[in-house]
């Protein structure tokens, strides 16, 4: 099963931004999708996460308030809403999923990543 990641671009501060990540199905062994972030010379940054099985939403103080994640699931698609862009939100983007159902703020938990997409903030 693969992810695409793609909507980044290159936005004003204060702009928003669609990120959409598109699977080629959702293995039953999937729990969480989630989406994390890398800026140049930086640690991979949790920034949002899904659970399929309720549908609760988990976000770091950084978004929260300002980023939303959600899915169509006859779409097989999970996408990330960023309102209010700020220049420190400059990064890739990864989208990731995982089996694990009890953790979604770790990089390491997530078996399956997509390739990422350029989001620039410009001040």
């Amino acid at each position: 099963v693969q992810l695409q990641a793609s909507g980044g671009g290159l936005v004003q501060a204060g702009d928003s931004l669609t990120l959409s990540c598109a699977t080629s199905g959702r293995p039953f062994s999937w729990s969480i999708m989630g989406w994390f972030r890398q800026a140049p010379g930086k640690e991979r940054e949790f920034v949002a996460a899904l659970r399929f099985g309720g549908g609760t939403e988990y976000y770091p103080d950084s978004v929260r308030g300002r980023f939303t994640i959600s899915k169509d699931g006859a779409k097989n698609t999970v996408y990330l809403q960023m309102n209010s862009l700020r220049p420190e939100d400059t990064a890739v983007y990864y989208c990731a999923a995982s089996t694990n159902p009890f953790r979604w703020s770790r990089a390491p938990d997530y078996t399956h990543w997509g390739q990422g997409t350029k989001v620039t903030v410009s001040s």
